[in-house]
Order: structure tokens, then sequence, then C-alpha cells
């Protein structure tokens, strides 16, 4: 729930941030 909360703020920042704790699920949607 924490990752959509972060994305809603910052987008670009999810990527890269969610991408460092949840880099496999991040990767998928990222792509």
């Amino acid at each position: 729930m924490a990752k959509q909360k972060f994305e809603r703020k910052k987008p670009h920042v999810n990527i890269g941030t969610i991408g460092h704790i949840d880099h496999g699920k991040t990767t998928l949607t990222a792509a």
C-alpha cells in the first residue's frame, strides 16, 4: 500500500525509491 502513496506523490521518484525496495515488481510496472 505504501507503494501507491509514493507513486502518487512522486511517480518519478517511485521508480528509484520503490525500485530499490521492490525492484522486482517496479521493473514490471515501469516497463
